[in-house]
């Protein structure tokens, strides 16, 4: 089967959760003998040069990026509050991208093209006039539900009403793209229950993001000594800083306060200046690391204080494979079917968080919050396995193209 990825943003390096989804699915599909190719817009925000990709990614019969300039720009911004369109889409809308979409579709016949999130939806049209291949749109989350949550939680009314005006038209956009795809391949069962209530009624899949066990090497040497905290993510998504920001603020000087001892450790790409300014005890700020997986490795306790968005957390998931204990909130683990105090430590408050903290380090000290760490990493290894992922959703798309016949 050849399929065609179609990516809003370069895939690499992986230090994001859609990029590590989007990798561990497209390898997995290669190793089980598909032919996949990579369009990726290559954006001002996320630019990455092609050349310097290292060797080992190898996995795509062919790669084409296009330069895309998706900043956002006030006078543009202010101009969407008068139409109908989504600015969040439009951001994304590319007359280049297009033309070397068109190309491809040209040049070569795909079985199967792949949009990974929704602001890849404006191409359909012309992959609709270009190609008879089943269009599959794999949802990472339901996007405008992530908004939604964002703005319930901005306190300032200015920018609370301008981001429920953008989020309404995201709304509006994404419902009304449903009826264009041949497959949905959604993250969660949940975002799948969703998408059918909104008015989704064709072929689907859950398609979680799968874990390569060979790429997740643990190293429990980290439980034998005193108990440290990590949190990694890209702090240029705004529910990772949203949930940072609030662990800072409503969790931390609770956690000092019992245990003034104790570190947290933070990582990601964009690290908000403000952040490197701050000046908090028991907090070290180092920004973006070479390896999210040693970075990870060298602290017991892994910290996702996630207050909104949907689909799942790449973040946990590799924690969660590296061996570590991994703290979340409801909403984090969403699509991850941990059990509490088996697999994961769940938190929603502040007061709970403290105690989960306080509790870690009484397991720390006992030596079994290494056993906790590693039921974690056989539990995600079992469950959430990339190769079985891909090979259900590559079976869904030959059944398909057989009732396209």
């Amino acid at each position: 089967m050849r399929i065609l990825q179609l990516c809003k943003k370069f895939p690499f390096p992986l230090k994001d959760g859609e990029s590590i989804a989007v990798t561990a699915l497209s390898r997995s599909m290669k190793a089980l003998g598909h032919e996949v190719h990579l369009l990726a817009m290559n954006t001002s925000k996320h630019y990455f040069p092609k050349e310097k990709l290292p060797k080992a990614f190898n996995h795509y019969a062919s790669i084409h990026d296009v330069k895309v300039d998706n900043r956002v720009k006030p006078l543009q911004a202010l101009w969407h509050l008068r139409g109908t369109a989504s600015y969040h889409i439009a951001r994304f809308c590319s007359s280049d991208f297009e033309k070397k979409l068109v190309k491809l579709l040209r040049q070569t016949e795909f079985d199967v093209i792949q949009l990974e999130t929704p602001y890849l939806s404006p191409y359909i049209p012309a992959i609709r006039k270009y190609s008879d291949a089943v269009v599959s749109m794999r949802a990472h989350n339901v996007e405008f539900e992530i908004w939604e949550r964002i703005s319930q939680n901005t306190a300032l009314w200015p920018k609370r009403w301008y981001l429920r005006h953008l989020t309404g038209r995201l709304r509006q956009y994404e419902i009304s793209q449903l009826k264009a795809y041949d497959h949905l391949a959604a993250i969660t069962r949940g975002d799948l229950e969703r998408f059918r209530e909104l008015g989704y009624e064709g072929s689907a899949t859950i398609t979680p993001i799968g874990v390569d066990s060979q790429s997740y090497q643990p190293d429990y040497s980290s439980f034998q000594k005193p108990l440290s905290l990590s949190f990694i993510g890209s702090l240029d998504w705004m529910p990772n800083l949203e949930g940072l920001q609030w662990f800072l603020d409503k969790v931390w000087p609770l956690v000092q306060a019992q245990q003034p001892g104790l570190t947290l450790h933070i990582a990601g790409r964009n690290t908000p200046k403000w952040l490197y300014r701050m000046n908090r005890p028991g907090i070290v700020v180092e920004g973006e690391v070479p390896s999210a997986s040693a970075f990870i490795n060298q602290h017991s306790l892994m910290v996702v204080p996630l207050l909104s968005g949907s689909g799942m957390r790449a973040k946990i998931l590799e924690g969660m494979a590296l061996g570590k204990a991994v703290l979340s909130t409801q909403m984090g683990m969403e699509g991850i079917s941990a059990e509490p105090g088996i697999h994961a430590l769940i938190a929603n408050s502040p007061e709970e968080f403290a105690r989960q903290i306080a509790e870690a380090s009484k397991l720390q000290e006992q030596k079994e919050l290494e056993t906790l760490g590693r039921e974690a990493r056989r539990f995600v290894l079992e469950e959430y396995d990339s190769m079985e992922v891909a090979r259900r959703l590559v079976q869904a798309y030959a059944e398909l193209s057989v009732e396209a016949l």
